[in-house]
Formats: structure tokens, C-alpha cells, sequence
């Protein structure tokens, strides 16, 4: 697909179609939507925001690439005077004293707000169930889950009720989510965005990504909200991506594939025959193709959640009720902390919280936490290596297809290893894209730190192959 945002700039300076109708269309398509995506709707700001587009059009001024363009924003960013509940109780009534970085350089490019979305409260969870307003239902069929746990983003891209949407990937939840509902969805490489007003889950894996319906469309979000940010001391300048640059497979002459992804047991057959005949079509078109080793899964997924887990622990200790966030009194002030928290954390949440802690406790640190920290390093060492034999990894995006709604809660376990094939390349801090191509679930691709525009180079070149 061509881009939209291109589509609808056109149209807009052509006056074919007004800034107002537009976001107006999207708004009741929102509304009217039965796949459970909205968490709270922007309506009198898109609105505002899209009459004075159209004066600038009308008063004959040129309007910018994204100028008028709707979008939707997970509910885990900060934007100034919106509700921002994380799909959690807790935070059920907050309302953001501040805009996120990320979201304030959309809004200053003039794209319009229209959604906060729903997803897993405070990111936890893989299926978009965790959340007190109910399960997200897949784009493509709604019996099933949307992924997690940017769910409402990616399907509101995949229905087109938004035309791109901000997600936030800890460990695979753009890319998860994007390859259930056949959109596009980019994890950059950790650093090249702010964090700055997005709700802390993991503060090392946290990345700000894009989820749109074309390599271009991710392209041009991507290069809108890069740059270093003095409010997020993990940020780096980065160069801008030309549309030019990607549009050729120039410089892309080997890829590689983890073998133990493909041999696992539990890769469903599936998944497992289109990834590699998706392999063979890539190498007939001269690409050579290497098997690599890595660790194996149950070890990724093992020493992501340990440091995800720990991260949440600590970040979340600050949601006491005390200085924001729905209070519940008790007796003394330490029972307010624990029933506050006891009754406004979800199963999951508390879940993760009490592992967390588990891990960091006296007796179990160096035990757990440290060799958890010991393997990450080990982890991006052999990234390291790899990236020296091959310019992409190649991957599956999930082992599975989507489960039922309900089936998830049933097992944590299982939705934790949904996440086998996403936490290695979080962990490794690398730019990773999902394209709706080659498997039920799509393919992942993968490349070198701070080489996110090879990642883009060879989803367009995938386009055309596969």
C-alpha cells in the first residue's frame, strides 16, 4: 500500500476533502467501532485542531507533510489535559499535567489527535486483556486477541480509524500486535526517541513506535519524532531517513535466521513451512542466506521478564495514592498504600510487581537479577558477532497464531512464551520492524544498532519479493 499520509496531504491541499470531514469520518467510525480500541476520544481537540487546517487552506497557506493527518495514541503517553489511565483503575481518572516528546512533535508537524487506546494496563501482558476496559477484539477476526500490549493501536491502524498510531514496544508489544492485525510496526533502536512522558514499564527495553499501513508512512512518523531530547538523557541524534535510501536493496547482501527458532517444538508447522519458503524467495533473488545460533527461547523469555519485572517493580512503587491516582484510605497510611494498590493493580500487574521484587530481594539478586544482566550482556555480544556475518536477521514475528480472547488469561506461562521470538532483539536495544508479509503473523526484521534504515530498505525490498 502507498502511502496514506501522502494520500490525504494531496488531497487536502486539492480541497477535495476537508481537514473537518476527515477527523470527522474517523471520529464516528471510532465511536461506532465494536473492537473495543477506545479508551477515551480527543473529539473537541481534533476538532478545533482541524478548523484551523482548513482556514490555512482556505487562506490559500501551505500546510506541512502531517499537517491535519488523525492519529491515535496509546493509552500510556502523556498528553497535556486528557485522560491518561494505562488502562488501570489506579489511574482511571489522572489526567496528564504534560505532553510526552514524542506526541509534542507530532502535534508541533500539526498531525491531529483523535483517540487515547486501549492496551494491557501499564503495558503488562501480550493480548491487550489486561484492561479495565475490557479485552481489544482483532482487526481481522474478533474472536481472537489483538496482541499485546499496544492492541488498540494496531487495530485501529489495520481498520482505519486512525492512519497511524503510537504504540510502546518493552518487549515486542508494537511489533506483536502489528503482525496479529497485517500492519506495519516499528521498534527503533532504543535511544533514537524521547521516553520522556510515556509511562515507565522497563526503562532499558522502552522504545516510542510507530504501527501504519506502509514502509513509508513508518518512515515519515519515524523521522518526525527522532532526536535527542535533554529530557531523556538515553536519547542520541540521529540523521534523517530519505525516502530515496530505502528504496533499493543496495548494501543488503546477506541475511541470517536463527535456526533454533525454526527447529523449536513450539513453532506451529504453519509459521514454520511459510517462513521458510519466504527464506527460498529471498534467495532467489541472489541473497545468501545463513543459518545463525542463539540462545535458546525459554532462556530469552527467562531473562527478559527477570529484568522487565525487576524494572516494573521499581517503577511502579511510586503508585501509592498519595500523590496522584485513585486513593483508597485505610486505617493507617501503610494500609492505604497496601490496599490501594492491592485493589487498583490488576492480577497481572501485581503479578509482575511481586516478581520483581522477588528478584531484587536480599538472597535472590545475585542469584537471579545479576545473571539475568549477565546474559542480556552475553545476549548483545552475540548480536555483535552476528551483525558481522549478516546485514539483517530474519525472523518470525510470533511461534503462534493469535489465541482466543480468554485463553491467555487462563495461562500466563504460554503468554509469556508468545513473546520467544521479540524479547532477544529488545534486549539487544536493535531496530526491529514487523511487515504483514511471509507467515500468518507476519516476518520481523531486524538490524544493527542504529541502523534503522536498513530495517526499512528491506521491508520494501520484502514487499516486492513476497
Amino acid at each position: 500500500m502507498d502511502s496514506q499520509i501522502k494520500q490525504l496531504h494531496q488531497q487536502l491541499v486539492n480541497k477535495e476533502i476537508s481537514c473537518t470531514a476527515l477527523v470527522q469520518e474517523k471520529l464516528d467510525a471510532l465511536k461506532a467501532n465494536t473492537n473495543n480500541t477506545v479508551n477515551s476520544l480527543l473529539d473537541t481537540l481534533a476538532l478545533e485542531l482541524a478548523s484551523k487546517v482548513d482556514a490555512k487552506i482556505a487562506n490559500g497557506e501551505s500546510i506541512g507533510l502531517l499537517e491535519g493527518i488523525p492519529f491515535g495514541i496509546k493509552d500510556v503517553y502523556m498528553v497535556q489535559g486528557t485522560y491518561t489511565t494505562a488502562s488501570s483503575d489506579l489511574l482511571k481518572n489522572y489526567k496528564s499535567a504534560y505532553t510526552a516528546t514524542a506526541i509534542q512533535k507530532l502535534l508541533d508537524a500539526g498531525a491531529i489527535p483523535l483517540v487515547k487506546e486501549n492496551c494491557d494496563s501499564f503495558g503488562h501482558g501480550s493480548s491487550s486483556e489486561n484492561t479495565i476496559f475490557g479485552a481489544v477484539k482483532n482487526a481481522i477476526n474478533p474472536h481472537l486477541v489483538s496482541g499485546g500490549s499496544s492492541g488498540g493501536s494496531a487495530v485501529n491502524v489495520a481498520k482505519d480509524y486512525t492512519v497511524f498510531s503510537i504504540g510502546g514496544d518493552t518487549g515486542g508489544s508494537v511489533r506483536q500486535p502489528a503482525g496479529y492485525n497485517h500492519v506495519y510496526g516499528l521498534k527503533p533502536t532504543y535511544g533514537r526517541i524521547s521516553r520522556y512522558g510515556l509511562m515507565a514499564y522497563a526503562s532499558s527495553t522502552d522504545c516510542v513506535g510507530p504501527i501504519a499501513k506502509s514502509v513509508e508512512d513508518i518512515r515519515i512518523v519515524l523521522n518526525i519524532m527522532s532526536g535527542k531530547d535533554s529530557k531523556d538523557q538515553t536519547t542520541y541524534a540521529s540523521a534523517e531517513i530519505d525516502e530515496t535510501s530505502i528504496t533499493n536493496s543496495e548494501g543488503i547482501k546477506t541475511i541470517g535466521y536463527f535456526k533454533n527458532f525454526i527447529e523449536s517444538d513450539a513453532i506451529d508447522p504453519k509459521i514454520k513451512s511459510d517462513f521458510l519458503a519466504s527464506i527460498e524467495k529471498i534467495k532467489a533473488k541472489g541473497i545468501e542466506v545463513k543459518e545463525l545460533d542463539f540462545f535458546k527461547s525459554d532462556i530469552l523469555v527467562s531473562t527478559y521478564y527477570t529484568l522487565a519485572m525487576a524494572e516494573t517493580a521499581s517503577n511502579l512503587s511510586r503508585l501509592d495514592g498519595s500523590n496522584y491516582g485513585n486513593r483508597i484510605d485505610d486505617k493507617n497510611l501503610k494500609e492505604s498504600y497496601a490496599v490501594t494498590r492491592s485493589e487498583n493493580f490488576s492480577e497481572e500487574t501485581k503479578r509482575r510487581i511481586v516478581g520483581g521484587n522477588q528478584v531484587l530481594s536480599q538472597g535472590f539478586s545475585d542469584e537471579i537479577y545479576l545473571k539475568g544482566l549477565a546474559l542480556r550482556d552475553a545476549i548483545s555480544v552475540n548480536f555483535e558477532n552476528d551483525f558481522n556475518e549478516v546485514d539483517i536477521i530474519l525472523s518470525p514475528v510470533t511461534p503462534n497464531s493469535p489465541p482466543k480472547i480468554g485463553d491467555s488469561l487462563k495461562d500466563p506461562h504460554a503468554m509469556y512464551l508468545s513473546d520467544a521470538y521479540t524479547v532477544g532483539f529488545s534486549l539487544g536495544q536493535l531496530p526491529t520492524l514487523t511487515v504483514p508479509q511471509g507467515t500468518e503473523t507476519g516476518l520481523q526484521i531486524t538490524a544493527a544498532k542504529n541502523n534503522d534504515e536498513l530495517v526499512l530498505k528491506f521491508a520494501n525490498f520484502l514487499k516486492d519479493t513476497l
